[in-house]
């Protein structure tokens, strides 16, 4: 069995951001979204992964060798945005005719027992009930339990089970020819190929497919979504002494993370704040913010913000979205 993880979108909900850095390699809770879904993979047992990526790819490629050199590693080029089902459709070289893949996508922070999936051996797809359907990829399910149709975002939707990017299939050749039948003959969704057409295309076929439900899931697509997500994680995190950041001055309202080789004085940092590698912090207000590795900020107040790596900030702000390298000086001269 392998993985694929899908990372070549644009994620164009996350401009700036993703302009710099994929979206996948952004930090919550002190770790990149990649991290996390690496961490949750290598923990059910996964050990050799197809990586589909696109624009600063290379990115992605230095991260997995330097954080996980222990894994085997596919690397695959996706060089026009067609959708995830042409993207997980193009990871079919690396597979056998009757080996199983696991698919997860590369904005999904999740917490489910993929172990007793893989063990199961069958068919499933992660599910979650959400209030707005629309917003997501939807299963239908039979009177049985097991998933009758899935739907790409549907206008008027038949259920509220949201798919939420965690996909084990059985056999993925049989997912590799619904892909490659989608393709030719243009069957597009909102004009893209989309994985869960190829999925439609195998439940029509007669194949069995179970639903499984996971305890946490995060579509880290947007800023908003992405601080919850932070907030969330950082309460799960073991609290980590601060005695070091009081002593200069600081006030640390937990839950916070704050990398070792950042530097912080006389600031309040917390609630629900995450610090990258090498930050620097004076006279700083922040709260429920991720401030990214070497950023530096002065003088500022800052809520509810995204601050890139190496962005610059000097004055007070109330909530930004900025990204990598920025330089904003708004005090007076």
């Amino acid at each position: 069995m392998k993985a694929i993880i899908p990372l070549a979108g644009m994620g164009s909900r996350l401009r700036p951001h993703s302009q710099t850095q994929p979206k996948s390699l952004i930090p919550v809770a002190g770790k990149p979204i990649l991290g996390h879904i690496m961490d949750s993979l290598a923990s059910a047992g996964v050990k050799e992964y197809v990586f589909i990526v696109g624009y600063l790819g290379d990115r992605i490629e230095s991260f997995i060798s330097a954080q996980y050199p222990m894994v085997k590693s596919h690397y695959v080029i996706q060089t026009t945005s067609k959708g995830n089902g042409h993207a997980i459709w193009l990871a079919r070289e690396h597979f056998a005719d009757d080996e199983p893949a696991l698919i997860v996508l590369g904005d999904t922070i999740f917490e489910a027992d993929l172990a007793e999936v893989i063990a199961k051996g069958e068919n499933a797809l992660g599910v979650k009930k959400v209030e707005d359907p629309r917003l997501f990829g939807v299963a239908e399910l039979h009177e049985a339990g097991n998933i009758k149709r899935v739907v790409e975002k549907p206008q008027i939707p038949h259920s509220n089970l949201a798919l939420v990017g965690l996909y084990y299939i059985k056999n993925s050749s049989s997912l590799f020819d619904c892909l490659n039948h989608n393709i030719e003959n243009e069957v597009r969704t909102q004009n893209e190929f989309h994985l869960t057409d190829g999925i439609q295309c195998m439940l029509a076929k007669g194949m069995n497919f179970e639903p499984f439900t996971v305890k946490t899931w995060f579509d880290c697509g947007r800023k908003d979504i992405i601080l919850q997500t932070n907030r969330t994680l950082l309460k799960q995190r073991e609290a980590e002494k601060m005695d070091a950041w009081k002593a200069k001055g600081n006030i640390i309202v937990p839950p916070v993370y704050v990398h070792a080789t950042a530097q912080i004085e006389n600031s309040i940092i917390g609630p629900d704040v995450s610090v990258g590698e090498h930050a620097k912090i004076s006279r700083s207000i922040v709260r429920n913010s991720i401030i990214g590795q070497q950023a530096e900020l002065q003088h500022a107040i800052l809520e509810n913000s995204l601050v890139g790596a190496d962005a610059s900030l000097i004055g007070p702000v109330q909530s930004l979205n900025i990204g990598d390298s920025a330089e904003i000086n708004l005090r007076d001269s």
